[in-house]
């Protein structure tokens, strides 16, 4: 398995630290070792000591010496004493042959004495040999052996015994400790290993995090790394990097979507093949002959032989050169012509083909012709509108009119004087009480209030009907839209604090002016943030955003998260006179919808019910026209 860096930083500090425990660990063993063997052979020494003397004396007092040492109480009351010592497991004492005189072990008396190994020589071999002895699994007995003199002449000769199994035990005891303070140094060198990674590689986790939203196609990814060090300078590059590829991706996206726009837009049919003769593309226009659903088919398995597209896009591709127009019969009269597109090694890249439906010129130009008329019927149907208002204005006055007299006619009761406590009146006039009026009368007020209503609704809908039809003056000059939106907040203020919505503005720190009309595009932008507010009933974000678009264009979104707009409505939403609000007059959005084509713009509408509504509007730059 790979190691990451902080698998690898980890493993590094663990290493040091449990080599320098492994080193230590070493040189306490091996002292702790020499300690146990020395211990025990001072302990066996000592206990040698003390039977040579007591022998001695037992030797210089006797006739029989051996059957002194054989008989002696001390001597035996030592030897027997022996075996309480720590690692020491018997003494016995040997005469000049090597036979057993006295011993604490009783029936070993009269035996002859097998060596051992003897401990003093293991002390000077190394570590390793003294450690297999020790850690044989059968264990074994060594050997402090003492001469006993007399005078010049060895009469004989003192054995003590030391297990290795009792020095094991007294070592295992000993290094017991050891091991668990070398585990718990090397537990707390890993915890403190991975806490040193966490924090030395978090910039790298940034970094990493900060590449991966990048390759997913994010903009204006920075990271937020502390200058100073050498971190700090890789993500002030990171950063200026993500600035440069943001703006080249957003120039690029931009250039796409212009392009696959106008293609996908065009009255022409346009397909394109590459030199195999496989369909690469066809837009909207081309559907019919070439669906997109063929794309990646050779042009022979899609058009019979006789069709003249295929027939005209396979010259194409053997003689390497354009070719048309030619005016060919199909369902209509087209006009087809072919372009080689050549690589900049002077090669085939592929073919061109365009068609144009000479028929749809013929409508076209009836459309025009169709336009003019429309435009003067605008003209007519705008004094048409205008001379309504006349009357209604007229309506208007007498229906006050008609209403006073009403009122007049009832009569009026005075109402009695007030008389204070000390029965002197009150006040100098009379004070008149609202008059008692009829039932009659009352429902004759209320049908004119009726008429009053709907002749206010009527001449609401006659002044949008002149607002639309009638052209306005534009005063097109550099316009921010940032100010306007700053104008726009405080005006929406209310309703959104009633409706419980939260109003978020953004805009980049420079945004270039839009040419057009400061008041149109205000109001235009406010009808739009008035309808996201009634939009959410039950409150929610209203989010006003420009920002700098492709081809030269400023991007104005107003989103809302209010209940949207149903898939079958989304077509009419611009629609003159069509509203989904229960008292709305549906020329808002079509006065919207007319600003942003008077300014050379772009509008458009996503919504999902239950979710929001966004209205994207494209408007070109100042500094462009």
């Amino acid at each position: 398995m790979r190691l990451g860096i902080k698998g690898k930083q980890i493993a590094g500090v663990t290493a040091i630290v449990g080599i320098a425990v492994v080193v230590l660990s070493g040189l306490y063993v091996t002292g702790l070792v020499d300690v146990v063997m020395r211990g025990s052979l001072a302990r066996g020494q000592l206990l040698s000591n003390a039977i040579f003397h007591r022998a001695r004396e037992v030797v210089t007092t006797s006739p029989d010496p051996y059957d002194a040492l054989r008989t002696d109480p001390g001597l035996r009351s030592i030897l027997e004493s022996s075996i309480y010592g720590e690692s020491v497991t018997g003494a016995s004492l040997l005469d000049a042959s090597g036979y057993v005189i006295a011993s604490s072990d009783p029936t070993r008396v009269g035996r002859p004495h097998t060596d051992t190994a003897d401990l003093t020589a293991l002390l000077d071999q190394g570590l390793v040999r003294q450690l297999e002895v020790i850690y044989s699994q059968e264990g074994q007995t060594l050997e402090v052996r003492q001469p006993m003199m007399l005078g010049d002449e060895a009469f004989g000769a003192i054995r003590i015994g030391v297990s290795t199994l009792l020095m094991r035990q007294e070592l295992n005891a000993a290094l017991r400790p050891a091991l668990i303070t070398a585990a718990i140094a090397l537990g707390v060198a890993i915890f403190v290993a991975a806490l040193l990674a966490q924090l030395l590689l978090r910039p790298i986790h940034v970094i990493r995090s900060g590449l991966t939203r990048l390759g997913k196609g994010e903009f204006g990814v920075t990271l937020d790394l502390p200058p100073g060090d050498e971190f700090g300078e890789l993500g002030t590059f990171f950063n200026t990097m993500s600035q440069q590829l943001s703006a080249d991706r957003t120039a690029l996206v931009g250039q796409k979507e212009h392009l696959q726009s106008a293609v996908e837009h065009l009255a022409d049919a346009v397909a394109l093949f590459n030199p195999s003769g496989e369909l690469l593309f066809s837009n909207p226009a081309m559907q019919a002959a070439l669906p997109v659903a063929e794309i990646g088919r050779p042009l022979r398995s899609l058009l019979p032989e006789a069709h003249p597209y295929r027939a005209i896009v396979e010259e194409t591709l053997a003689s390497r050169r354009s070719r048309g127009p030619l005016q060919v019969q199909l369902d209509d009269e087209v006009l087809v012509m072919t372009h080689a597109i050549e690589g900049t090694d002077q090669g085939l890249v592929g073919v061109l083909l365009v068609s144009r439906n000479l028929a749809s010129l013929s409508r076209v130009q009836s459309t025009i012709a169709y336009s003019r008329k429309l435009v003067a019927l605008g003209r007519l149907t705008a004094g048409l509108a205008h001379e309504v208002r006349n009357p209604l204005n007229a309506m208007m006055i007498h229906l006050e009119l008609l209403r006073t007299k009403i009122r007049k006619a009832v009569t009026v009761e005075p109402r009695p004087a007030a008389v204070s406590a000390a029965g002197a009146v009150i006040g100098l006039s009379q004070i008149e009480r609202e008059p008692a009026l009829s039932p009659a009368v009352q429902g004759a007020l209320q049908h004119a209030e009726v008429i009053e209503s709907e002749i206010r609704r009527l001449e609401e809908v006659v002044q949008g009907f002149l607002k639309f039809t009638r052209p306005e003056d534009m005063r097109l000059q550099p316009v921010n839209v940032k100010a306007l939106f700053e104008e726009i907040v405080p005006v929406i203020g209310p309703e959104a604090r009633a409706g419980n919505v939260k109003v978020i503005m953004e805009s980049p720190a420079f945004l270039p002016d839009v040419h057009g009309d400061g008041p149109m595009l205000r109001q235009a932008f406010l009808n739009l943030a008035i309808n996201g507010c009634q939009a959410m009933p039950n409150g929610g974000t209203l989010r006003l955003t420009c920002a700098v678009a492709s081809r030269n264009r400023i991007e104005v979104r107003i989103e809302d998260t209010g209940v949207g707009i149903r898939p079958a409505d989304l077509e009419k939403v611009f629609d003159l006179y069509y509203t989904t609000k229960e008292r709305g007059t549906g020329i808002g959005l079509s006065m919207v919808y007319r600003t942003v084509q008077m300014h050379d713009g772009e509008i458009e509408v996503q919504s999902t019910p239950g979710r929001g509504t966004t209205f994207r509007i494209l408007l070109p730059r100042a500094n462009d026209i």
